[in-house]
């Protein structure tokens, strides 16, 4: 007579190789990781890139990317990713899309999920130069290699749409900024010229911009005020905030 308990473990081993059986029979495909990194400075956004060590791409720019890891999950191996090409690994990313196309990869089929991220150059210093790698000017890139120029727009997007639904902006100004600048910021993320007068009165009646009682100095402008974004009264509004629509 078999015991209860040994019908159950003979059950569970039964449903244990089943399941094993399942996941071996499943087609297997290549997972990679690509980071797009963003970037702002001198009133442009720009991005990380490194030429490409293919012989298909040769001299073409390339994401920052690689496999992942059978012990690792995706935002395990994007952190990884970044660290090793960049030598950063203070950056916050964000998963935006998984590219799945066919024909995507020239050495057959690769899966890859991207990460994206949008950070103050000034405030992150590379680590890392391989492949010479260094930030370019969006508008600047004209070719890339495999489905990147796809991936790059994609994540544009992405950005585009984050930076008018968060307070994403006042982290790439000083503590204390003009107007001016802040405009800058979403013109260029934005690709587009603001109305300056339609601009300042959005932002004003949001309430979140306070007057810092100083005017900017060392600039060839006409100086404007200084103000300084209340970070708290956002956490505290944010429930009802309900974006920037341009």
């Amino acid at each position: 007579m078999i015991e209860p308990n040994n019908i159950i473990a003979n059950n569970m081993a039964l449903d244990n190789n089943d399941a094993q059986a399942l996941v071996n029979s499943y087609t297997s495909v290549p997972l990679t990781v690509d980071c797009v990194i963003f970037g702002f400075n001198e009133n442009s956004l720009k991005v990380l890139l490194i030429k490409s060590d293919l012989m298909q791409y040769q001299d073409k720019l390339s994401l920052l990317g690689d496999k992942v890891y059978a012990n690792e999950d995706l935002d395990t191996a994007a952190i990884r990713v970044l660290k090793k090409r960049t030598g950063m690994s203070d950056v916050f990313l964000e998963q935006v899309h998984t590219f799945s196309k066919l024909n995507r990869h020239p050495g057959g089929r690769v899966v890859t999920t991207v990460y994206a991220s949008l950070l103050n150059i000034k405030h992150h210093s590379l680590l890392l130069h391989d492949n010479e790698l260094q930030w370019h000017t969006i508008n600047e890139i004209k070719s890339m290699a495999f489905d990147h120029e796809q991936i790059l727009d994609v994540c544009l997007k992405w950005l585009q749409k984050r930076i008018q639904e968060q307070p994403l902006a006042f982290n790439l100004l000083p503590v204390k900024f003009s107007l001016r600048q802040l405009q800058n910021v979403y013109e260029a993320i934005l690709d587009v010229k603001l109305d300056r007068r339609n601009f300042r009165k959005k932002f004003a009646s949001m309430g979140f911009l306070h007057d810092a009682h100083e005017m900017e100095t060392d600039v060839t402008h006409r100086p404007g005020k200084l103000y300084t974004f209340d970070f708290i009264q956002y956490q505290q509004k944010k429930k009802n905030f309900m974006g920037i629509d341009f």
